[in-house]
């Protein structure tokens, strides 16, 4: 196989409220953690485990403006994206790195009650477009699938 592929897709709780960050070219980016739950039952002792892993979400332009509109902590979320890690210097000249999730489309999953009015967006390159629900989504959360 000669391609690659680099592609996420998550679906968990906003940790944070989305955090906005405005250019001087009228672009802008929001950033959010997202925590993704696993839970499973320890064979030998039969005891239920859950384990809860933190994701960096960026999402940019008109889908930011979106998210910062509709979304609140708690609130759950379908996201599609690709993973990017950064490299930079910090104050004391220490080389630092952030993993985050480069979000291309997200689904909103909170109950309709609740987000009345919320869109469906799919953020690529070329446009800014409502997208359709994802094909295959596992509401039971007693499910031990990790979607």
């Amino acid at each position: 196989m000669s391609g690659t592929l680099n592609k996420v897709m998550l679906i968990g709780h906003l940790g944070d409220e989305v955090k906005m960050h405005y250019f001087d070219d009228k672009n802008c980016v929001g950033r959010f953690p997202l925590a993704t739950n696993e839970t499973y039952t320890n064979k030998t002792t039969n005891e239920r485990i859950s384990n809860t892993e933190w994701h960096n979400i960026v999402v940019r332009n008109k889908a930011a403006e979106i998210c910062e509109k509709y979304l609140t902590k708690g609130d759950k979320v379908y996201i599609e994206g690709r993973i990017k890690t950064r490299k930079w210097t910090d104050d004391k000249g220490m080389e630092r790195y952030s993993t985050e999730i480069q979000c291309t489309d997200f689904t909103f999953l909170t109950n309709k009650n609740e987000q009345q009015g919320a869109p469906s967006v799919s953020n690529t390159n070329t446009q800014n477009q409502a997208s359709s629900e994802p094909k295959s989504i596992v509401e039971d959360e007693n499910d031990d699938l990790p979607f």
